[in-house]
This record gives structure tokens, C-alpha cells and sequence, in this order.
């Protein structure tokens, strides 16, 4: 047989390769008077064949075009760049690999193909059979299957062989049901099940999927292929928001219909949202160590996206599978949820790239980086829960939380009369609770405690009668309309301060974009404030306000004792929500440095200290009080830094370090 060769990239010409010796090993004697011409060209000129030919927006190693002929077989065009590339990342010769992409062509002229999993199992053992002849290894067997044949020889290395041994079709019912698989599991990792192990397999099965086969076309065939990962991710981690539709009959009536819509709308953002990680890196060729970075990058870029994109829902960063780990957690003292959640899923991704290729040294290199820096933020982490100890067995003013425990059934209705008699009810229920034996020198409620709306001129005769300052949570009635408020009422009854809640909840506080369904539309307040009771200052938050870092101080305020956090956890019963609302806080509290006094109606209300530890508790439907103090309180890293300059520091590593790698390997 007679190979042509066109070079149409002057780097082949280094090459010494006998291109018309490979293409006679395939055909033999059969085809000795036939033709092939190979053109050796570069991704820039298969990407725009691909585009052109296949509808496929990307360049790839290899495409055929056979032309039906017994003489003249067809075309083989080769790119330099992905074939380098795909060398450098398997560890094998670059000769090597462009024989194998000959070879492969060859067959692909012959009339053999993959479209089908028999197929692909025939084309490649001939394949085999070929590059075996000229001492070529196995291309469809790893180093370290043909060392370690049971996977046994690494960490993880049993997991990963155990998902080679299956041939999962592209676009096939296997993948997506992987992939939906893959985003159940990975929501384990949190509260209240904190098995942070089956989030750490969920998210590197997911990657492991995506990056195994590459050639699947452009962005929205890679989203379409992942989004079963992030839709899954999202229903998993935050169905207990639907729970509230049931929890007032009246309400139930009303809103039970958009239970199932609810649902696919918590599936179609969770695929628009999760899935941007996985697309990244599935529409970008590059090495395998530029790739686990360019994963955990573009994660935390999602998660800074969330702070505040639709008023902002950054609940649950992977951050937070490490709150049974105290060290590690308190490394967020130092780079927040957006840098631990970064050295998480950049270990996670580099791990699997090292199990796919153990030849791979850079891959090795920015493993061993991500355990470094988590490994560094656990002394700096120790070092914080140190400073949060400071003041322990010096208390200050002793803090009253009352928890009235009850339902939100007992707390609403929609009876007036009823309303009124049950307000009256659970207004001396809290004098009664407040009153409680004890010498508290503030009193603390929970959000929407007061029964009844609150006028910025009103007297409030309850609290006269406790005798000593009240911080309660409120409707307040203001120019613009109603708003969920603290109110801050002096032991003379009179009120001093009145802040209103400026994070408001979409769905539940207001309706998003003017239409969707919501029981009230509140107006929000004017954002961060420092109250001062006394000689107690510190920063308010009502409800999940406190998920939002750089949230709750005013910048260059640095004498906060503490944070007081007003909620009301009832509308989600005791779902996982409740208890991820508390991990949330305990964040906060991390990142800020700043013990925080948590007031929940339903449970769990708590005195968190400045390094997250929960000093003590009232659980989820108990009644009654806790009294404590708040010490510890300090300036981080974190907080002098800030949300946004962290985000500019993990891109400005991730692109230098993705520029390194990439000019090494080329």
C-alpha cells in the first residue's frame, strides 16, 4: 500500500515517523495496490472540519474519510496539538500515540466503528492486535491495570477499575442514570447525615464521568450530557424548602399545586447551576493536572455566583462536609467557604486524575498542592480555635434566649378572632418563658416572636414588666409597607432601634420578578448595621442572612462582641434544612471570628462560639430558655480580606497555574 503524506504543520517535519510502514501493518497483502493519504495538520484545521462535517464545535485527535473505493481508500487527518497533548497526559511516546491514531484511522477506512459497544470491542482488538505486532502497548489499558490488575495498588484504585470494567455509551441510559446517581449521593455529605465520604465519591464519580471520554461535542452537549448531576444535587440538598407548603392547612390549600412544579424547578436551576464545573472541563482539552484545577476554579466561581445572583442562595458549599473535621473547618478563619471549597474539589479532582494516570507527575504535583493546603489550613484553623478560646472565664453580660417551641400551626391562623386569642396566648407563653429563674441582663426572641405588628412609635408594656432590654423579632409597619424586622426594645419599654431584614427569602418573602407565587411580598431593609445594648454591641441577622459572607459588618468595624441571629426554622420542621441552617451559622461564625447568639422559634436555637463549636442548645420542638455569654470574639484573615479578594486570589492562582502546566506540556 501507498501512503501520501501532506504536512499542513510544519512541526511534523521534526517527526521521524514511517507512516506507510504503519498503514501496511494494518491492511497487509490484501490491499497492496490501494492508497491513503494521511494530512498531519493541527487542532485549528480538525476543529473547523469538525465543525463543518460533524457538527461537533472542538477538535479532535483523529477523523477518517473513507471514500468507498478499493484503491483509494480515503483521508486520514491528524492533529499535532491534541495528540501531544493526549500523549504528555497518558505518559506514553508521542510516536506511540500517532501510530495508534494511524492505525485507528486505518480501520476506520476499512468499514470498522464504535458506534455501538460490540463494534467498539472488534475495532479495538484488532487495533490491539496491530500495535502489539509493532511493541505497542495496550492504548486501552492503563499502567497501572497492567501492574495492579485488581486495582488494589492505590487508594481508590479499586472504585475506579471497578467503573472500567463497564462500557457506558455516550448519551446512553447508563450515563445519566450515573450522573443522577453521582448528585444524590454527593448531598449525603452534609447535615444531618455528615457522611462527607459519599459527597467526596459523588463528586469525583461525576468528574470521573465526564473526563473519561472527551469527544463529545460543544457546550451544550456537554451540559445536556452532566445536567442529570446538578438537577439531582439540587432535589437532594433542598427539597425540605417545599416542605413549607404544608405546614399551615390554609397555605396547603393554596399552594400544594406548585409542589410537583416546585420540584422540577428545583431539578432545572440545579442543572444550570451545578453543572458549569463539569461542562468546563468537559469543552476544554488540556492537561490532566490543568483540568482538576480548572474544576475546583470554576466551582467556587459558581458558588461567589451564588452569593448573589436572584438575590443570592449560597446554601451548602462543600465547605461544610468538613464541620465534623474542627481544624479543617477553621481553616475558614482564613479563606472562607469559597477557599476551603476550593482545596476540597480540587482534591477530589486531582485524586481522580492521578488514579486515571499515575505517570502523570504534574497531576501528582497539584494533588499533593491541594493536601498541602488543606494541611496548612488545619494548623491555621488550630491557631483560630485558640483565639476564639480567649475570654472564656471572663463572661460578660449573660444572655437570655427564650424558645417557644411551637409549631407553626399553634403560631398562625387565619381565624381573626382566633388570631387575636392565640396571640394573646403566645405572648404571655413568652413573658411566662422569659421569666424564667435566673438573672439575665438582655433577653433575646426568636424572628416574628411579637404576635402583632409593630409601630415605630409603639410602647411595649411586656417588656417593663421583665424589666431589663428586650431584642425580639417583629412585623414592623414602616412607610413603604410591612417588614421583618429586630426590634430592640429598652428595659423602659420604649423602642431603641428597630433593623429590618434586607435578605429576603424568594418565594417565601417576596415574589421574584413581580409574578411568581409568594404568601407576602415584605419590603426589605437598608442592609449591615452594628446595634449597641448597653455595653453588648453587635452585628443583627434575621434568619438566613447569616448564609451570606460579607454579610452582616459594616467594613473597618472591628469591637463587635457578637452576632445576634433571629430566626424561624418552622416552616421546615425537622428536615435536613434545619439542621444545615445551624452548620451555616456555624460558618459564619468561623469566617467572621465572631461568636454568634442564635434565637430559633422551632429549634435549634444556640450559643455558637467565635470557631463554630455549638456551646450549648435547646433541639429542634423543645420549649424553654438558655442562658449563656459570648467571649472570643476577634478579627480573621478571612474577614480582612473578604468574599471578592479570595475570588480574585483563586483566579489569579488558577490561571497561573493552568498556564504553567500548559506551556510545560507543549
Amino acid at each position: 500500500m501507498k501512503a501520501y503524506i501532506d504536512i499542513h504543520d510544519k512541526r511534523w517535519g521534526r517527526q521521524k515517523i514511517d507512516f506507510e510502514k504503519i498503514v501496511n501493518m494494518v491492511v497487509g497483502a490484501k490491499y497492496k495496490n490501494a492508497e491513503v493519504s494521511i494530512i498531519l495538520t493541527d487542532d485549528a484545521e480538525i476543529h473547523e472540519i469538525n465543525r463543518t462535517y460533524r457538527n461537533i464545535d472542538k477538535p479532535t485527535n483523529v477523523l477518517s474519510f473513507e471514500l468507498g473505493d478499493d484503491v483509494l481508500l480515503g483521508d486520514i487527518y491528524i492533529s499535532y496539538d491534541t495528540v501531544k497533548k493526549e500523549a504528555r497526559e497518558q505518559g506514553i511516546s508521542f510516536h506511540d500515540h500517532v501510530a495508534h491514531m494511524v492505525v485507528h484511522g486505518m480501520f476506520h477506512l476499512l468499514g470498522y466503528d464504535h458506534l455501538t459497544d460490540e463494534e467498539a470491542v472488534l475495532m479495538e482488538m484488532r487495533e490491539i492486535k496491530v500495535l502489539k505486532k509493532m511493541g505497542i502497548k495496550n492504548p486501552y489499558v492503563d499502567d497501572e491495570v497492567a501492574s495492579c490488575k485488581d486495582g488494589s495498588c492505590c487508594p481508590g484504585g479499586g472504585i475506579i477499575q471497578f467503573f472500567k470494567r463497564f462500557k457506558i455509551r455516550e448519551n446512553g441510559f447508563w450515563q445519566y442514570a450515573l450522573y443522577a446517581l453521582f448528585g444524590g449521593v454527593a448531598s449525603f455529605g452534609f447535615a444531618p447525615f455528615y457522611q462527607w465520604w459519599w459527597t467526596i465519591a459523588g463528586v469525583m464519580g461525576a468528574y470521573w464521568l465526564t473526563v473519561r471520554n472527551q469527544n463529545i461535542g460543544g457546550f451544550w452537549k456537554s451540559l445536556l450530557r452532566v445536567s442529570p448531576f446538578g438537577a439531582m444535587y439540587a432535589v437532594a440538598s433542598f427539597w425540605w424548602v417545599l416542605h413549607s407548603i404544608y405546614v399551615v392547612p390554609e397555605l396547603a390549600q393554596q399552594f400544594a399545586v406548585w409542589t410537583i412544579p416546585g420540584v422540577v424547578g428545583l431539578a432545572i436551576a440545579g442543572a444550570l447551576i451545578f453543572s458549569w464545573p463539569f461542562v468546563a472541563v468537559a469543552c476544554r482539552r488540556m492537561n490532566g493536572a490543568g483540568r482538576a484545577i480548572l474544576f475546583a476554579c470554576v466551582w467556587v466561581l459558581v458558588l461567589w455566583t451564588r452569593e448573589w445572583m436572584f438575590t443570592g442562595f449560597p446554601w451548602n458549599p462543600i465547605a461544610n462536609i468538613a464541620m465534623p473535621w474542627t481544624h479543617l473547618a477553621n481553616s475558614m478563619s482564613l479563606w472562607g467557604a469559597i477557599g476551603l471549597t476550593f482545596v476540597l474539589v480540587g482534591f477530589c479532582a486531582a485524586l481522580v486524575e492521578v488514579l486515571r494516570n499515575r505517570k502523570c507527575k504534574s497531576c501528582w504535583i497539584v494533588w499533593l498542592m491541594f493536601c498541602a493546603l488543606g494541611i496548612f489550613g488545619s494548623f491555621v484553623g488550630r491557631a483560630n480555635m485558640q483565639r476564639a478560646d480567649v475570654g472564656a472565664d471572663a463572661p460578660g453580660q449573660m444572655i437570655r434566649v427564650v424558645q417557644p417551641g411551637h409549631s407553626q400551626l399553634q403560631k398562625a391562623t387565619h381565624s381573626r378572632a382566633e388570631a387575636l386569642q392565640r396571640a394573646e396566648y403566645n405572648l404571655q407563653n413568652l413573658m411566662v418563658l422569659a421569666m424564667q429563674s435566673g438573672n439575665p441582663d438582655i433577653i433575646v426572641l426568636p424572628e416574628t416572636t411579637y404576635p402583632f405588628a409593630v409601630m415605630p412609635n409603639d410602647d411595649f408594656e411586656f417588656v417593663r414588666m421583665l424589666g431589663r432590654p428586650v431584642i425580639m423579632g417583629a412585623n414592623t409597619i414602616g412607610n413603604f409597607g410591612v417588614s421583618n424586622s429586630m426590634v430592640v426594645v429598652g428595659a423602659d419599654g420604649a423602642i431603641q432601634k428597630i433593623y429590618s431584614k434586607s435578605h429576603l427569602v424568594p418565594f417565601g418573602e417576596y415574589r421574584p420578578l413581580g409574578i411568581l407565587p409568594a404568601p407576602v411580598d415584605l419590603v426589605p431593609g437598608g442592609g449591615a448595621e452594628i446595634i449597641e445594648v448597653g455595653d453588648f454591641k453587635f452585628a443583627p441577622a434575621i434568619c438566613y442572612e447569616v448564609i451570606f459572607s460579607d454579610s452582616l459588618l459594616p467594613r473597618h468595624v472591628n469591637d463587635v462582641a457578637a452576632i445576634v441571629n433571629l430566626t424561624n426554622d418552622n416552616w421546615f420542621g425537622n428536615t435536613p434544612g434545619t439542621y444545615q441552617h445551624l452548620d451555616m451559622v456555624r460558618r459564619y461564625a468561623i469566617e467572621s471570628g465572631l461568636p454568634i447568639v442564635r434565637a430559633n422559634y422551632s429549634g435549634v436555637s444556640a450559643f455558637v462560639g467565635a470557631d463554630g463549636v455549638i456551646i450549648s442548645y435547646l433541639p429542634v420542638g423543645a420549649t424553654g430558655v438558655l442562658d449563656g455569654f459570648v467571649w472570643g470574639a476577634h478579627e480573621t484573615p478571612y474577614r480582612a480580606i473578604g468574599l471578592n479578594g479570595w475570588m480574585i486570589i483563586i483566579l489569579i492562582v488558577s490561571i497561573v497555574g493552568i498556564g504553567i502546566i500548559d506551556r510545560k506540556n507543549n
